[in-house]
């Protein structure tokens, strides 16, 4: 499988949606609905965290081998707590399970997993290492991984395992510049 190299700086700034989707809904109300609740494209998003977390957040620039039609996202700043997150959906309004989602915060306030909930851990080429797991999230499998100060999670929806595997997430995350 080929995957899709996109360069973050040159997408088309477009919205997406994190629940199921009627068909009938139109892209307009689709995108409005995430404005409402605080998403912005990336390219905002990305200038805010850069301020926000006062340092630049380097993103992927491959995407998982499925088709999405919006993306957007937000940085989170409630009450200025510690663990605030840049957030970026990828979803295809039709195609409800052809979400994936990259959550970015200082490591220090990352998310520490229990064995438990470890399927796998492998190595990116930067040497660090990355944990799989398709047990911390319900519907979501995730891949948890460090890099330049920042703790990333790559999470993919469950129903599309199968062409987004955790293999393809560890590419996704060798994508990401140093």
């Amino acid at each position: 499988m080929k995957i899709i190299k996109i360069s973050v700086l040159c997408i088309v700034l477009t919205f997406t949606f994190s629940f199921v989707a009627k068909a009938d809904y139109s892209s307009e109300e689709f995108q409005k609905s995430f404005f409402e609740i605080g998403y912005t494209g990336i390219h905002q998003a990305l200038k805010d965290s850069s301020i926000h977390f006062n340092r630049n957040i380097e993103l992927p620039v491959e995407l998982p081998p499925i088709a999405f039609t919006h993306s957007f996202s937000r940085v989170g700043d409630i009450e200025d707590k510690p663990n605030d997150k840049l957030e970026i959906k990828y979803i295809n309004k039709d195609i409800p399970q052809n979400h994936y989602k990259i959550f970015v915060q200082p490591v220090k306030y990352g998310i520490d997993f229990r064995d438990n909930l470890i399927d796998q851990k492998m190595k990116l080429n930067d040497g660090n290492e990355a944990i799989y797991s398709t047990k911390a999230v319900g519907s979501f499998n995730l891949l948890v991984f460090e890099k330049n100060g920042f703790q990333y999670v790559l999470s993919v929806d469950k129903r599309i395992s199968n062409k987004v595997t955790p293999e393809i997430l560890v590419e996704i995350a060798n994508s990401i510049r140093n």
